[in-house]
């Protein structure tokens, strides 16, 4: 589904991405996990096309990226939300959706699904500036969902989305990937790592261990993925 192929990537004279090869299939979610300032939220940016690439290449479904047509079949929630303050969760919903979809009343029926997905129907009519954080985040996921997208890269998710919610939200990934979606997402709430199918270990620009979570636990001899974590940066 998504092939990374020997990508490199410089800011200035400091190498951010080092020789990345890795690969995602349909149907399962992959967890991308490191420190801060590893490269994670730039690799997501080079795979779809917003920075350039240094070496390498990524295709997606053998289209090589960045194409205006496959980029249509992404869903991406970014780490900071982009947002129009000053209309209402719902207006945010029904542009966004307007970008994707054509027909009025098909928009109108994706907002409503996505909205509910993310528990945000009692406060869609509310001005976005009037949204707390989590609220904020719930409604940047909503508008990932908004055009039934085949592929989901969601950078740091659940950042400030309470635990309720939280379960919500992976039962929603769950229910894409048995639908056959490719689902990327980093997270620091190390104990979502264990819901993923395959985890991507990343420092210093380098991906330094794959598999599945148990995989990675023995690779480390760690009893958690947060011992691992913490090994890692060791």
């Amino acid at each position: 589904m998504i092939e990374v192929n020997h990508v490199s990537k410089n800011f200035g004279d400091k190498k951010v991405l080092k020789d990345i090869n890795i690969s995602f299939e349909k149907g399962e979610i992959v967890g991308l996990i490191g420190p801060s300032g590893t490269g994670k939220t730039t690799l997501i940016q080079c795979m779809l096309g917003m920075e350039n690439l240094d070496g390498g290449g990524v295709t997606i479904d053998g289209v090589e990226m960045p194409n205006r047509k496959t980029l249509m079949d992404i869903g991406y929630m970014a780490q900071s939300d982009a947002l129009y303050e000053d209309l209402t969760g719902r207006e945010n919903l029904e542009f966004f959706g307007s970008i994707y979809i054509k027909k009025r009343k098909d928009i109108k029926a994706r907002v409503k699904i996505c909205s509910d997905m993310v528990k945000l129907q009692a406060s869609l009519d509310k001005k976005v500036s009037t949204y707390s954080g989590g609220m904020k985040r719930r409604l940047s996921l909503a508008i990932s969902f908004l055009q039934n997208p085949k592929i989901l890269i969601l950078d740091e998710p659940t950042v400030g989305i309470d635990p309720k919610l939280r379960q919500a939200v992976w039962e929603d990934l769950n229910a894409a990937k048995l639908e056959g979606k490719s689902i990327l997402v980093t997270t620091h709430v190390l104990d979502e790592a264990t819901r993923c199918d395959k985890l991507l270990l990343m420092n210093h620009g380098e991906i330094i261990a794959m598999g599945t979570p148990q995989h990675i636990k023995d690779q480390y001899q760690a009893d958690t993925i947060e011992e691992v974590f913490l090994k890692m940066e060791d």
